[in-house]
């Protein structure tokens, strides 16, 4: 069999953690319009007839590093590319122009001893395009690829093209050794990870990038309910207002979305028990 590691790597909102989740087949990494959604890398599994490939899709890569939080995302993106890498896949959104942010992660790219591929997305988008943009770098790169990770168009070649490149070996890993199915992250991370997705999706606009997620506790009780007791961490409290909303409208909304999500990926009946609390210092956690 065939096994090997996959780096995802190229700038914001190209749509890595979207392709991810496609090729995994369920959700594994959150996604939402807004950058640095992902903030860490992630190792998900993916395992076939044919072998087993790991892939870690990290942060995207910003051009400018002008907050704490965006160069710790920046450090978590680097860090991930200088381990060990079979493939790397080089994510571009051909909608986009090129630019400071781009190079960067070309540059990145460029330094990595792998075979590679460059991935460009969101095919099922014909207009705008700056797909001129990036043809030229096709002589870079061992095979070229265009997908859509929302429709999953030619998600199979993808999969046909790493495992082109991966070495004959047995399994890296696995897969009953991951806390979650395929996933390199706790019950508490992932569902973490789910209620901060769910607050970006309902607060959009209002509350900028200035919020965290923690899960403090998971018991499957007595009567077979999940409770899950959470915690949303904002830097300001005018945030935490926006956050709860008038009459604990808006936190009602997340905790139903969140709630509903995990049901679906659990089988089993969730209670969410989810509050704001105020943290001007968060960021220093988070690193």
């Amino acid at each position: 069999m065939k096994s090997g590691i996959a780096c995802f790597v190229g700038r914001p909102n190209v749509g890595k953690s979207t392709l991810l989740n496609a090729i995994i087949g369920h959700k594994v990494s959150i996604t939402s319009p807004k950058p640095q959604t992902t903030r860490f890398a992630i190792q998900a599994l993916f395992e076939n007839e044919e072998g087993q490939i790991l892939f870690v899709d990290t942060p995207g890569i910003y051009g400018k590093s002008e907050d704490k939080l965006t160069k710790l995302v920046n450090k978590n993106a680097t860090d991930a590319t200088e381990g060990y890498i079979d493939v790397v896949l080089y994510i571009v959104d051909h909608t986009r122009e090129r630019d400071y942010e781009e190079n960067k992660s070309l540059g990145i790219v460029r330094k990595i001893d792998a075979k590679k591929i460059l991935v460009i997305n969101k095919s099922d988008i014909r207009k705008p395009t700056h797909i001129v943009q990036y043809k030229f770098l096709e002589n870079e790169f061992d095979t070229v690829i265009e997908v859509s990770a929302l429709t999953r168009k030619n998600i199979n070649l993808l999969i046909q093209a790493i495992f082109q490149y991966l070495p004959e070996r047995e399994k890296l890993i696995e897969a009953e050794s991951l806390a979650h199915p395929g996933l390199n992250m706790d019950s508490k991370t992932f569902a973490a990870e789910i209620i901060r997705e769910k607050a970006y999706l309902f607060l959009r606009r209002e509350v900028p990038y200035s919020l965290t997620t923690v899960v403090d506790e998971i018991v499957n009780r007595d009567n077979g309910v999940l409770y899950i007791r959470g915690r949303i961490l904002t830097n300001d409290d005018r945030y935490k207002v926006m956050i709860i909303g008038s009459r604990g409208r808006m936190i009602k909304e997340i905790s139903m979305a969140v709630r509903k999500e995990i049901e679906t990926a659990s089988n089993k009946k969730v209670f969410i028990d989810l509050t704001v609390e105020t943290d001007p210092h968060w960021v220093e956690s988070f690193g």
